[in-house]
This record gives C-alpha cells, sequence and structure tokens, in this order.
C-alpha cells in the first residue's frame, strides 16, 4: 500500500477545531477537540480517496508544504 502526506490545516475556533487539506478540495473536520478533529481529518482523507477511487478519478499527489515565518514586531 503506498502512503502520501498531506499538509493538514488545524484551526481553533470559538466552538471547537475545524481541519482542512488543500490538496483534496472540500475535504475538511470539525471537532470540539484537537485530539478529535485530528482523528477525523484522517478518517476524512482516507474517505475522500476511497471515493476518487471508485469513481476513477486520481488521486491528487501532496502539494502543500508548511511552514511557520517568524517576523519581528514592532513595539
Amino acid at each position: 500500500m503506498k502512503n502520501h502526506t498531506y499538509a493538514v490545516v488545524i484551526e481553533k475556533g470559538r466552538r471547537g477545531y475545524g481541519a482542512y487539506v488543500p490538496a483534496l478540495p472540500v475535504c475538511a473536520a470539525f471537532a470540539k477537540t484537537e485530539p478529535g478533529v485530528r482523528k477525523l481529518v484522517q478518517e476524512a482523507i482516507a474517505f475522500h480517496i476511497r471515493e476518487l477511487r471508485k469513481a476513477g478519478d486520481p488521486i491528487p499527489r501532496p502539494r502543500s508544504r508548511v511552514e511557520y515565518v517568524r517576523v519581528p514586531l514592532a513595539s
């Protein structure tokens, strides 16, 4: 089985956490906790890929990379 590693963006909101996958449009998850959203987004990715395969569509390769950029703030 071939594995891909997809970038996942996790954001904290007022009522919980949301996550989305830039390489897989409309692949997202929402949960009250960060561990919960991590689990759900992993399941959402697997489901998304299964459905693409069933439809005979290509599986998008990971194309995003995540970096943090440090920016000095003026006092």
